[in-house]
């Protein structure tokens, strides 16, 4: 699976309260969004959630009229997600209907919404792709044989 920067909207970015991406995806853009098939969000834990209490972490895919993403609809979320099962290296993939298009938002990016917080460690990835089951991350300064 090969990926470019205009789908990513996280990159290793550090989420201690509840946070959007960084970035955002302008739908606007004369783009092949799916046309018609499954896409994927993948979030990747790039470095482990901590927190002096029990927190949660719940992965959220949305769509907002503001590039901000302020009022955002969410399309698909992963549920709170204990901070024990927030390791390094673990994955989720959320499922985007073909249909993303008829929600009739301008921009799509990544909220995270921290439950039980603040977290006082935890950083995150989140890529468009289309194929779930070829992505792979490999960590910083690893080698591909």
């Amino acid at each position: 699976m090969i990926t470019d920067k205009l789908l990513q909207v996280s990159s290793a970015q550090a989420v201690t309260a509840t946070a959007v991406s960084a970035d955002v995806i302008d739908l606007s853009v004369a783009r092949d969004v799916g046309a018609g098939e499954d896409v994927y969000v993948h979030f990747v834990v790039d470095e482990a959630v901590t927190a002096s209490g029990a927190a949660t972490v719940d992965l959220q895919v949305v769509v907002s009229d503001a590039a901000e993403l302020t009022s955002p609809v969410v399309i698909a979320c992963s549920g709170s997600v204990p901070k024990a099962e927030l390791v390094a290296g673990k994955r989720y993939v959320l499922c985007l209907s073909p249909m993303i298009g008829s929600v009739g938002k301008r921009y799509l990016g990544a909220r995270y919404v921290v439950g039980t917080g603040p977290l006082t460690a935890g950083k995150f990835s989140a890529v468009v792709i289309k194929d779930a089951q070829d992505y792979k991350v490999y960590p910083v300064g690893s080698v591909v044989a």
